[in-house]
Formats: structure tokens, sequence, C-alpha cells
């Protein structure tokens, strides 16, 4: 690994261990995948390759929802017997992929047996200090919600995967949202920067996630579905499974955009900001309410709508 292109890191692979030189505010998450329950890798799912990217795109998507600079990320690999070093190095080149393109360095990690084939993605991220980053308690009443990018892709491509619909012409996009997301790491900062007060990533779906900002923050957010972006060819998916677009929108998951609070002051300067970074459109989608803490979802005809995302039960 050039060690130019990465200059906090001092030693990665080919040590016992890394060795980094930090900033002051570190930040970590960590994210498991496992064959058969968060993937599928199977002939017209997924490969190895668009595993190991996924499994780190979903780490390096909390980075993004705290507003934090990138930094090192470190695989661990369970593998099944008979999986193979092709698919293993296959498994790496994905994560390597993804790691390349959002300036972080993939400094170490472990390979172990495993009943079924699991990944364990830590993703290290920095800040010069704690007031650049963005929680998701910060959300207050007056506050805008607003989210990056557009949602459903991923729902609607899971949906052309599984046979229950078919692709629609722009179907190639769809599949890259289920296969190949893109954490939001530069928007991320930008809306932290500009003055967001509160921020998840839409990893479980806007249902459930809008609501741990709103127990969170201790308020409510009230979200319009008809104001809900979405990707193109949702509504053509949600047309053959029969349900509304928006429910594709709010309730699928892993689409992996941001959802943020703001105050309405601060409404052009996000835009501009987000912009600037990578060039994702920020839409408008409900407001940040005194009342029961959580998020009240209502259609176009202004009805409450009980709708949930991924809820992660043990």
């Amino acid at each position: 690994m050039p060690a130019g292109a990465y200059p906090r890191l001092l030693r990665g692979m080919g040590d016992d261990a890394a060795v980094v030189r930090a900033l002051p505010v570190c930040v970590t998450s960590v994210d498991a995948m496992v064959d058969g329950v968060h993937f599928r890798l199977r002939e017209g799912w997924l490969t190895a390759r668009q595993v190991g990217w996924r499994a780190l795109a979903a780490a390096l998507s909390d980075l993004a929802a705290m507003g934090a600079l990138p930094g090192e990320a470190y695989l661990v690999l369970g593998l099944p017997d008979g999986f193979g070093e092709r698919r293993a190095l296959e498994l790496l080149r994905g994560a390597k992929e993804l790691a390349s393109a959002t300036g972080t360095a993939l400094a170490g990690g472990d390979v172990v047996g495993a009943p079924a084939l699991s990944l364990c993605a830590t993703a290290v991220g920095w800040a010069h200090t704690d007031s650049e980053l963005v929680g998701r308690d910060g959300g207050r009443a007056g506050d805008l919600v607003g989210v990056t990018g557009s949602l459903g892709g991923a729902g609607a491509g899971l949906a052309v995967l599984e046979g229950r619909a078919s692709a629609p012409p722009s179907g190639a996009e769809l599949l890259r949202r289920v296969r190949e997301p893109l954490p939001r790491l530069r928007e991320g900062r930008a809306l932290a920067a500009a003055g967001a007060t509160a921020m998840i990533d839409l990893s479980d779906g806007l249902a459930t996630d809008a609501v741990h900002v709103g127990r969170a923050s201790g308020a409510q957010l009230l979200l319009e579905l008809s104001s809900l972006p979405l990707e193109d060819g949702v509504r053509e998916v949600s047309a053959q499974l029969g349900v509304a677009p928006w429910e594709l929108a709010a309730a699928a998951g892993e689409d992996y955009e941001l959802c943020f609070c703001a105050p309405e002051s601060r409404r052009a300067e996000i835009e501009a900001a987000c912009a600037r970074a990578g060039g994702a459109h920020v839409s408008w989608v409900g407001r940040v309410a005194d009342g029961r803490a959580g998020a009240s979802l209502r259609d176009e005809r202004g009805h409450e709508v009980e709708l949930e995302g991924f809820e992660h039960r043990f």
C-alpha cells in the first residue's frame, strides 16, 4: 500500500498490528454480515467481490452519518469449508475497491473458519474536535427533515433479484444499489459542517431510522411520504408488487442515503454544501415537532401510515 496515499497509516498489512497517526477524536463503527441473513452469495445475486464491497459500505455509511473523515478499515472474514482462495481474494478485492474510492486505508483484519460465510468490517473515522460530528440526538422542534439522493432502489432491486418483479428499463441501477451501495461520506461531512443537527444513515429504512432520530432527540419527526425522492424504476417495480412507491422508499432499507435534521435558516446552505461535496440532491421530506418521541408518516391524503423498516431482533 503506497505510504503517501494514507499519511495517517504508519504500518498496515504485513505487521502484527496497524499503527496509525491519530487525530484528536476517533469515530468507530463495526458492522457484521452473514450469508443467508444479510445477503445471499449465489449466481445472479451477488458475487464474492460485491459481498466484500457491501460489508465495508455498511460500516463506512455509519461514519458518513456522523460527519467523520474516513480513516482506516479492518475486515474479518469467516470462511466455510470449500469456499476457496479465489473467492476469498475476490471478497478482499471488493472491499479494497470501495476503500480506494472513499479514501479509506484497508489496514488489516483476520481470516477464520466459520460454519457460514460471514464478514465483520470495522471502520475508523476521525475528527479534529467532537463539535465537528453529528449524532442522532440533536433534532429540535422547527427543524426541517431532509434526505440525500433517492430512495427505494435497493428494495426494488431486491424484488427483482428474488423474482417478485421484472426489471424495468432502469433495472441496472436498481441492482447496483443492492450490489454496490455508495456511502455518502463527503455529503455527511458537508452536512455536518453546514449545520445539520441530527443525522442517521438509511440502512434499515426511513420508517425505522427516523424513529431512532426522533427518540434520541426527544421529538417527533413528521414525514410526508409523497415527498420522498424515488430512484428511477421504483414506481414500475412497486406497481408490479401492488404497493405504493413510498412503501419501498420508506421501508425496504439498504439505500445507505442520509436522513438529517437542520434549522430552516440553513436550508440553502445545506443544499449548496451537499451539491458541492458529491452532487447528491437534497429533498426536504418533513419537519421536527414537539410531541411523542419518534416519527409519524403521512400519505398523500394526510393519513397517518403504520410502516416499519428493518428491526434488529435477537
